[in-house]
């Protein structure tokens, strides 16, 4: 709701003032470094066109500001009479799931936004205010990793009648045209699009270098940073969230707790070769669990230590490979992949997990060199074991191939 980009990669707002404004050029801003000087809006002459570059500005600063009242109205005209009302209408454990930490983004915004106001409209000040504040948007992960569970608990309560006619209530007193629901899908929307809004700020920027540019870039590469971030926090709570499940499911599974072979990489269902039934398949940080499915559970059948798995591509089938433990290659599983990017993300993988887990210690180059073979595909591919890649290593000494470039050659 009110946050999805556009189908063109701009902002709707941008759009509008390009179709506008074409022809409008990034004004300049302030003066010491040889800039020229940057006009407030409050200070333009009457009929003056305010640039894009600082309309781009102005829409930061709005949006932020519509944005903080959309939190306001979250953290008062819910949660506060949640919290105020004579009878409890909610569990303290179902309002913390159900709001998480959305006060502390509200009082992060405010700040924020009294900070953004006070940079009159320069785009270089509007930049620091997001460098400086960088270690602050931490809060974000811990709103979006519980955000899931905000929505199941708002579900729940939606199915009881008192709690629906009164969030329903509070909804027409506020005459919000969208639920509860709505808005507390903001923030996740908001700490993904800082960046974006941003990189509107740098394209138009009248000049592409020096120190003001440098810490426009710098704004940008933070916040992409903080959504990069989230964003990976939030996959690994998934997956953490997902092993649990599987552990729970698992059948005639006598080893150690499945956190022990850490983070969940790939799950996947594949046809195997001389097996009547598909296999469940889930690769961990060090190992690669083989089950088979029955109803809802996992039935275990075998697994292999990424530190012994040995990976081989078909050079018949683009869709085929197979793994097996480099001591019992005879005892192989022959996988058929539903796709070529299924089968080539698997692999990928795998190669990953088998240097990651080889006891000896790789240069990086050289993990590199092999990983990077998977974007060409070559006619005759390779088997993938320890012990092989032991051989392949030791043709050059370590020393060498870990060395840093010689002058003048480009580093990647």
């Amino acid at each position: 709701p009110g946050e999805e980009p556009a189908g063109d990669g701009a902002e709707p707002w941008a759009r509008g003032l390009r179709n506008s404004n074409n022809n409008a050029s990034p004004g300049g801003w302030l003066g010491p470094r040889g800039r020229r000087p940057f006009t407030p809006f409050g200070a333009r002459s009457p009929g003056t066109e305010p640039s894009y570059l600082e309309r781009v500005v102005l829409e930061i600063v709005e949006s932020e500001r519509t944005y903080v009242r959309d939190l306001r109205s979250i953290v008062e005209g819910y949660l506060g009479k949640i919290i105020d009302a004579e009878e409890p209408l909610l569990q303290p454990e179902q309002v913390s799931t159900l709001f998480g930490n959305i006060e502390d983004i509200y009082e992060l915004s405010s700040n924020l936004l009294q900070t953004l106001d006070s940079c009159d409209n320069d785009p270089v000040a509007v930049a620091v205010c997001f460098v400086t504040r960088s270690q602050e948007f931490d809060i974000y992960t811990q709103y979006c990793n519980n955000y899931p569970n905000s929505v199941a608990a708002l579900t729940e309560c939606m199915r009881n009648k008192q709690q629906a006619k009164f969030f329903r209530e509070c909804q027409e007193q506020m005459r919000h045209a969208l639920p509860l629901g709505a808005y507390l899908l903001k923030p996740v929307q908001r700490i993904l699009k800082y960046h974006l809004l941003l990189q509107e700020i740098a394209k138009h920027f009248e000049h592409k270098s020096g120190d003001d540019y440098e810490v426009v870039v710098e704004a940008i590469d933070t916040m992409t940073c903080v959504a990069w971030y989230i964003n990976d926090m939030k996959r690994k709570h998934e997956h953490a969230i997902r092993q649990q499940e599987i552990q729970s499911l698992l059948l005639n599974w006598k080893g150690p707790d499945l956190t022990t072979y850490g983070e969940l990489v790939l799950e996947g269902t594949f046809r195997v070769q001389r097996v009547r039934n598909e296999r469940a398949f889930f690769l961990f940080d060090k190992a690669l669990l083989i089950t088979k499915r029955r109803g809802d559970h996992y039935v275990y059948k075998n697994h292999i230590p990424c530190s012994s798995l040995m990976l081989i591509e078909s050079t018949r089938d683009s869709l085929c490979f197979s793994v097996a433990h480099y001591k019992h290659i005879k005892q192989q599983y022959s996988l058929q992949a539903k796709s070529v990017e299924e089968k080539r993300v698997w692999t990928h993988h795998i190669k990953r997990l088998i240097l990651e887990n080889h006891h000896a210690i790789i240069p990086q180059k050289a993990k590199e060199a092999i990983l990077e073979m998977d974007l060409f595909y070559p006619p005759r591919l390779p088997r993938y074991s320890p012990e092989r890649l032991k051989k392949s290593w030791s043709c050059q000494p370590l020393e060498e191939m870990s060395a840093e470039p010689r002058q003048g050659r480009r580093q990647s």
